[in-house]
């Protein structure tokens, strides 16, 4: 039960392995992780795959275990993860399916477990919130398989499970927010907190309710556009993995050193 790379999948990619994969229930110190870890052969090496939702997306973004989750996907020897998601665009450009590899966040959610470190003095360098070394494989891998992609951005994350309001949309986008999603934080850092490499690859499923005239965001077209490009994703995630280096040459595993934890990590 090893894997070094992982992806956390988000809605519509509740499976991503066929045969030969194999389930893995772990428990942490934070509970139990939104679901078993499946670990399968993809390219040559052990990728390990986490539903984000759970099962059947038992879990909305506000309650997703995210510690828990990302506890379990370094005990089994993760040290690098690909995460998924579905967001709407706050740019008029960024229209559905389009795909979105940000390089910052803006964080406007409350009330979740957002650090593992609850006593002591830990404070980890968030200035780059994506690994840069996994962005450019994700971004080179969805060029060559001649998707729409843009390359950097701003991904704004917000509590949910509500839709933005016109003017909270706006407002986003006038602070310079490219996408908004619900899930980015705390996952990103969570994982820089336990020294993992984490990016996300972000599909456009619609114009967020301020973009564009009359229009606001249903659940129906969210779910219905992810469906209809989740083929090109999963493509995208499985020809990445081939690319991407066991050897790290980035700062996301040093982000710990000289810090006393409170705890060991797995």
């Amino acid at each position: 039960m090893h894997a070094d790379i992982a992806i956390i999948g988000g809605s519509g990619l509740y499976e991503l392995f066929g045969d030969g994969a194999t389930e893995h229930k772990l428990t942490t110190p934070y509970g139990e992780p939104s679901a078993a870890i499946t670990i399968a052969q993809v390219a040559g090496r052990p990728v390990a795959f986490l539903p984000r939702h759970g099962v059947g997306h038992r879990f909305p973004a506000h309650v997703i275990p995210y510690r828990a989750n990302m506890w379990a996907l370094r005990s089994v020897g993760v040290r690098q993860i690909i995460a998924p998601c579905a967001v709407g665009g706050l740019q008029s450009h960024l229209g559905a399916g389009h795909f979105v590899v940000p390089d910052q966040l803006a964080d406007h959610t409350s009330g979740r477990q957002h650090t593992f470190y609850d006593t002591g003095a830990v404070h980890i360098n968030f200035a780059d919130p994506y690994c840069n070394r996994l962005r450019g494989s994700i971004v080179d891998t969805a060029l060559d398989a001649g998707l729409p992609v843009t390359a950097e951005g701003t991904m704004v994350v917000i509590n949910g499970p509500r839709f933005s309001t016109r003017a909270e949309s706006q407002t986003y986008a006038a602070q310079g927010g490219t996408v908004i999603n619900m899930t980015g934080t705390p996952e990103a850092a969570l994982a820089r907190e336990l020294a993992m490499c984490y990016a996300t690859i972000a599909l456009v499923t619609d114009l967020d309710a301020g973009v564009q005239g009359d229009h606001g965001v249903t659940q129906e077209e969210v779910f219905r556009v992810f469906a209809e490009n989740t083929a090109a994703l999963k493509t995208v995630l499985l020809q990445a993995i081939a690319t991407i280096s066991t050897t790290r040459g980035c700062t996301c595993g040093s982000a710990l050193d000289g810090m006393t934890l409170p705890f060991d990590l797995p």
